[in-house]
C-alpha cells in the first residue's frame, strides 16, 4: 500500500464508471464533444492509470455533428458479466430550455481494446445509464428520468426496467425506484448486491459545488430504497475550503483482498473566483462496509486529497514533457470535436499534422481542431505552422479552448489586401452571442516561411509568444486571464459546462476552399508554480 494524491485522472475525466476483471481495472470516463467517445483507462493497483481505448469510434456509433457544447458522450457506464465487457452511454442532442434529447445505447467487446460493437438504442427518457448484472442471470438497466413539465420535479427519479439482451431491449414494466432527497436533482444511478441488500449509489445537487454521492438500499432491486442515514457518502458541499470540490458522480469496486474504494468526479478550483480550469477530474477514496451494512467513505464525507491505494504511481511521467510527432499517426493524448469523418479535417501523411480548413473556430458542426486536455495548472505549449492564407477568411494557429464561448487563439492569417499578418481572437464569457475580441494590434509577418507559435501559462495568467525563422520567440499581445476556460465561465456556467480545458491547433478557411495549415510537432511542457495549489 501506498499513499498518492488525488486526483487519479487530471485532467478533463469526469463521471468516471469503474469495474474489475480479475487484477485488471477499467475507468470510462465522459468525453461530451470530444471524438471518439469515451475515455478508458486501466490499472493494475488503482495508482498507475493509462488510457488503452476509445471505444465510439466511426459514425456508426456516435456522430455529433451539431451537439451543442457540453453535449454528446455524458456518463458511461462499463461493466463485465464474465463473458464480455458492456459500454452503456448517452449521446445527448439539446441540453438547454425545457427538453432534454438524450439518447441512450449499449455497445459490447470481448477484450477492452474492441472490437466494440454497433450499438443497441436502449431509450431516450433521460440519462446518466447503466447495466446491473443480477447473480440469477438476469441484467436491470437504470437511468435517471426527465420531465420536462417539471412535475414534480426536472429530475423526477431514477427509472429500471429489464434489459433482455438476446432480444436487445428493454421489456417489462419500468419502475421509479428512488426520487433522491432534499437535495434534488438525483442522477447517475449504479446498482450493487451484497448481504441480501440491493444498494443505488446516485448523484445529487447538480455537478457544481453542491455535488454529493447519495447511497440508498432494498431488500428488492424494484425498491423502494431507503437513504443511508447520512444522506450522502461523499460530498464536499459543506467543507467550501477542501482541496477537492464538487464531489459527487461515483462508482464503487472492490479489490481482490476485499478493499472498497469509490471513484468519483471533482474539480480543484485555483482562483479566487472559485474557477476548476482543468474541468471536473477523477478522484478515488477509500471505504468501508460498517456493521449496519452500510457504506462509508473513509474520513469522509469530505473526500480526501491523499488516499492509500494498493499500489504506487510514478509522478515523473506526470511531469515529463511531451514532444509530439505525427509520423505514427495522431498521439492517443489528441482528440478533435464531433464529427466521425476525420479525413474531411485532417491527416498524417507525411509525417506532419495537416489540418483541412474548414468552419469557424467553436463551430457545432465541421472544424478542423485537434487538441489535448490541459491536465497541469501551468504549462508551456509550441509549434511550427506552415499555412499561406489569401484574406482574413483564412486562419490557422495555436489554440487555448474550452468551448465556442471561451477560447484564446492566435492565428497566422492574411488582411484584406493579402498581406499575412498574426492575430490574437479570444472569446471571453461572452455567451449567448459569442462575439470575437481581440486584444491585441495584428502583427504583420512575411507572406512566406513557417511560423512559431506558443503559449505559456501560469496559473490564471496566459502569453502568446511567436517566431519567425532564424528568430527567437518574442511575446504578442497582453496577458490573458486564462482562468475563464473554466466550467465556471463556460457559457452555462458550472451546472451546464461540463468538460475543461485543451491546448492543441485550428484551421479554418471560411471560403469554402479547404486550404490547409501544416504543422510539424507540437510540444507540452508541464511547470511547476508557486500560485498552483493542490497540484499533484
Amino acid at each position: 500500500m501506498a499513499t498518492i494524491t488525488n486526483p487519479i485522472l487530471p485532467g478533463f475525466n469526469p463521471d468516471p464508471s469503474i469495474c474489475r476483471v480479475g487484477d485488471d481495472y477499467y475507468i470510462a470516463t465522459s468525453t461530451f464533444e470530444w471524438y471518439p467517445g469515451v475515455q478508458i483507462h486501466h490499472s493494475k493497483d488503482l495508482a498507475d492509470w493509462e488510457l488503452v481505448s476509445r471505444p465510439l469510434s466511426r459514425a456508426s456509433q456516435l456522430d455529433m455533428r451539431g451537439d451543442p457544447d457540453s453535449c454528446g458522450v455524458w456518463a458511461p457506464d462499463i461493466t463485465h458479466d464474465g463473458e464480455r465487457f458492456w459500454l452503456v452511454y448517452t449521446d445527448v442532442k439539446r441540453k438547454d430550455g425545457s427538453f432534454k434529447d438524450a439518447h441512450n445505447y449499449i455497445v459490447t467487446a470481448e477484450s477492452i481494446e474492441g472490437p466494440w460493437s454497433d450499438p443497441i438504442y436502449v431509450n431516450s427518457s433521460g440519462f446518466d445509464p447503466s447495466l446491473f448484472h443480477d447473480d440469477d442471470g438476469r441484467k436491470w438497466f437504470v437511468n435517471m428520468m426527465w420531465d420536462h413539465r417539471t412535475r414534480p420535479l426536472k429530475f423526477a427519479g431514477i427509472a429500471l426496467q429489464e434489459f433482455d439482451p438476446k432480444a436487445g431491449k428493454l421489456v417489462g414494466p419500468r419502475t421509479n425506484i428512488y426520487q433522491g432527497t432534499d437535495l434534488k436533482l438525483v442522477e447517475g444511478p449504479h446498482i450493487y448486491k451484497r448481504n441480501g441488500w440491493y444498494y443505488l449509489l446516485t448523484a445529487e445537487g447538480g455537478t457544481a459545488y453542491d455535488h454529493a454521492c447519495t447511497f440508498a438500499r432494498s431488500r428488492t432491486i424494484d425498491g423502494q430504497y431507503e437513504t443511508h442515514p447520512d444522506k450522502h457518502v461523499l460530498t464536499s458541499k459543506d467543507a467550501p475550503f477542501a482541496a477537492i470540490q464538487r464531489a459527487g458522480h461515483g462508482d464503487l469496486v472492490e479489490t481482490p483482498d476485499g478493499k472498497t474504494y469509490l471513484v468519483h468526479l471533482g474539480g480543484r478550483p485555483t482562483t479566487q473566483e472559485r474557477r476548476c480550469v482543468l474541468g471536473r477530474e477523477t478522484s478515488i477514496q477509500e471505504a468501508y462496509w460498517g456493521e449496519d451494512d452500510w457504506l462509508y467513505v473513509k474520513n469522509g464525507p469530505v473526500p480526501s486529497l491523499k488516499v492509500e491505494v494498493p499500489g504506487t504511481r510514478d509522478d515523473s511521467k506526470y511531469w515529463a514533457e511531451q514532444r509530439y510527432t505525427f509520423e505514427n499517426g495522431l498521439p492517443k493524448d489528441f482528440q478533435w470535436l464531433r464529427t466521425p469523418e476525420t479525413e474531411r479535417i485532417f491527416t498524417t501523411e507525411g509525417g506532419k499534422l495537416r489540418l483541412f480548413g474548414r468552419e469557424s473556430i467553436g463551430s457545432w458542426f465541421e472544424q478542423a481542431l485537434v487538441a489535448r486536455r490541459q491536465t497541469h495548472f501551468s504549462y508551456d505549449a509550441e509549434t511550427v505552422i506552415d499555412f499561406s492564407p489569401t484574406d482574413e477568411r483564412q486562419f490557422a494557429g495555436l489554440t487555448a479552448y474550452y468551448s465556442r464561448y471561451n477560447f484564446f487563439y492566435l492565428t497566422v492569417t492574411a488582411h484584406s489586401d493579402g498581406q499575412r499578418e498574426l492575430l490574437i481572437m479570444s472569446s471571453e464569457i461572452s455567451w449567448p452571442d459569442g462575439n470575437l475580441n481581440f486584444p491585441a494590434e495584428p502583427v504583420q509577418i512575411p507572406n512566406q516561411g513557417k511560423v512559431k507559435l506558443a503559449l505559456q501559462i501560469r496559473g490564471k495568467s496566459l502569453q502568446f509568444f511567436y517566431a519567425l525563422e532564424g528568430q527567437d520567440l518574442q511575446p504578442i499581445g497582453p496577458v490573458l486571464d486564462a482562468s475563464i476556460l473554466s466550467d465556471e465561465c463556460g457559457g452555462h456556467q458550472a451546472h451546464g459546462s461540463f468538460t475543461g480545458a485543451f491546448v492543441g491547433v485550428a484551421a479554418s478557411d471560411l471560403n469554402g476552399t479547404a486550404l490547409n495549415a501544416d504543422f510539424d510537432y507540437f510540444t507540452y511542457r508541464p511547470q511547476r508554480h508557486e500560485s498552483d495549489r493542490y497540484e499533484i
